[in-house]
């Protein structure tokens, strides 16, 4: 995949890269047999993901963030996201937080809980524009409390693998299946966009 980048922005990707190198060393925040390949996971494919969107802003929910990709590589290429990060393990956000100093993102939170965990703050109720997800069980349930976060017309962003049906199975109402898109093809990986219908008002 062709990806064009600003020299701002290629900048900030080696400085994420070699933090979160240095980091790995110590605790286990990715396994890759390649660096390519790693390269191609962490950076290549949420960069192809921005085709996908057509917002330079908005709000976005990162779950389950552990090593930081995709929400950094997103957060970097646009900085005027407004980004949540949930980590249930608190050695990866303690590394979250280190990176959202050293990278000086602004407005950009990180809590370590599970998910489930936030949906009881109201400020987060239908107040995201985005929800990705990536390595993540993804059963009916889940899907049902990710879509609690989301306003009406936004989406889930959903990073897959080369296994699984290009439409979900188990997507309810107001969910919608959108699209499913290419990323990289070397790790024959997709991107599945699902989207919360606006329920009509009477």
């Amino acid at each position: 995949a062709q990806v064009a980048l600003s020299p701002e922005l290629a900048v900030g990707l080696v400085d994420y890269l070699e933090l979160l190198s240095l980091w790995n060393r110590k605790i286990n925040l990715i396994s890759f047999s390649s660096w390519d390949k790693a390269i191609d996971r962490l950076i290549v494919e949420p960069l192809v993901v921005l085709r996908h969107l057509t917002l330079d802003r908005g709000s976005l929910l990162d779950v389950g963030s552990g090593g930081g990709s995709p929400v950094i590589p997103l957060k970097l290429a646009v900085p005027r996201f407004r980004v949540w990060m949930v980590e249930s393990k608190t050695r990866k956000s303690a590394f979250l937080r280190e990176a959202v100093r050293r990278l000086d993102l602004k407005d950009v939170n990180v809590e370590t809980a599970r998910f489930e965990q936030l949906l009881s703050y109201p400020e987060l109720h239908e107040a995201m524009d985005f929800v990705t997800i990536r390595a993540l069980r993804v059963e009916r349930r889940t899907l049902i409390s990710l879509q609690a976060f989301l306003r009406p017309g936004g989406c889930i962003l959903w990073f897959r693998g080369a296994g699984g049906p290009v439409v979900p199975s188990n997507l309810t109402p107001p969910l919608v299946w959108q699209g499913t898109y290419p990323l990289v093809d070397e790790l024959q990986s997709r991107l599945v966009v699902v989207r919360k219908k606006s329920v009509p008002r009477y």
